[in-house]
């Protein structure tokens, strides 16, 4: 039975169908129905403040104040930065964090048998690596970074979080930037926490190989969003990494990861992240995988199409490394150099 939506809603909760519901309209609307899809309806009621994608700094801050933080909140610091900008996150949380925090190494906590950067570990992995840092299967996580952008890496850390079957998982909404900016308190004090028993599983469909991505480009399964800056995709400004021309996968398109915060490194609301996606082409109601430099920026690509309602974005986690590396010439798309056997 159709319903009548006062003004503005939305209601995102998990399951085995991942999203029951996502509505951002106005007037009379079916719930039962948003961007021509169907999806299960979940009571507001129900919801805990754990499913909340987006946390703000104030909310984090009640919880520091009021010692809430322990086996049921842990925060981490998520920070990781691009070589060529000589910063050392590990090194910057011990001088300042968020009280009670952890740091999550990314360059730790992954594949190293591969060849490319920070690709995800295995489920025992990541289980042990989370399991270090006192977080098990019902403890709600928050990450942040401390990038100038306001958030860079943490979306990442969310992503492997759900990937890996924890959905109990939140973004700190401008980082460490809006946190300062907000006052609130930050210390170079550190306590391990006591370790605790984490199990994971890995949710396949949303990781893409090489070989999905080349595949796609006659099946057309699927979108590929690339975060990348408009230059490096276009193939006319430089890669961070050696022996790496820029350029794009056949068919993807661009939407810089930084095109989803605003001035002051807060998420842009979902109506506007909405109209970006629609602006740029891409259909929500439709498969999406998102690439970037190497896996880490192209997250926030799930994660604003996780806040419009999608169900479960893909990451090609090899990325434009992966993809320059391996990939035949023609399918190096670029207006510079692009690649040469």
């Amino acid at each position: 039975m159709p319903f009548t939506l006062p003004k503005l809603i939305a209601a995102i909760g998990y399951g085995e169908g991942w999203v029951y519901i996502s509505v951002y309209l106005v007037g009379k609307a079916s719930l039962q129905t948003f961007a021509g899809r169907v999806y299960r309806l979940q009571s507001i009621t129900d919801m805990s403040i754990n499913t909340r994608t987006l946390v703000g700094a104030k909310w984090l801050a009640d919880a520091v104040k009021n010692n809430l933080l322990g086996p049921a909140l842990r925060v981490l610091d998520t920070s990781w930065y691009l070589p060529k900008l000589k910063r050392n996150p590990s090194v910057e949380f011990k001088e300042r964090h968020i009280p009670g925090a952890s740091f999550f190494d990314i360059d730790q906590c992954c594949d190293k048998t591969s060849p490319f950067d920070h690709m995800l570990p295995g489920e025992h992995e990541f289980a042990d690596y989370v399991g270090d840092l006192g977080i098990g299967n019902d403890t709600h996580v928050v990450v942040y970074d401390a990038s100038d952008f306001g958030s860079f890496s943490a979306p990442r850390v969310w992503w492997m979080f759900r990937v890996f079957g924890h959905n109990s998982v939140s973004v700190l909404d401008g980082g460490l930037k809006n946190w300062l900016k907000e006052g609130h308190p930050v210390t170079a004090d550190f306590c391990k926490p006591a370790p605790a028993q984490f199990r994971a599983s890995l949710h396949r469909p949303w990781v893409k190989t090489y070989e999905d991505v080349l595949k796609n480009i006659e099946s057309k399964l699927f979108q590929v969003v690339d975060a990348r800056a408009e230059g490096r995709f276009r193939g006319i400004e430089p890669e961070p990494r050696d022996n790496t021309e820029p350029g794009h996968i056949p068919g993807s398109i661009n939407m810089p990861f930084t095109c989803f915060l605003d001035a002051s490194g807060l998420e842009r609301p979902p109506e506007e992240l909405i109209e970006m996606f629609r602006g740029a082409g891409v259909d929500l109601t439709k498969p999406l995988c998102v690439s970037c430099g190497s896996g880490v920026t192209a997250c926030h690509v799930a994660l604003a199409a996780h806040l419009c309602g999608h169900p479960g974005v893909s990451v090609y986690d090899g990325a434009w490394s992966e993809w320059y590396t391996r990939a035949a010439p023609e399918h190096v798309i670029s207006e510079g150099r692009g690649k040469h056997v």
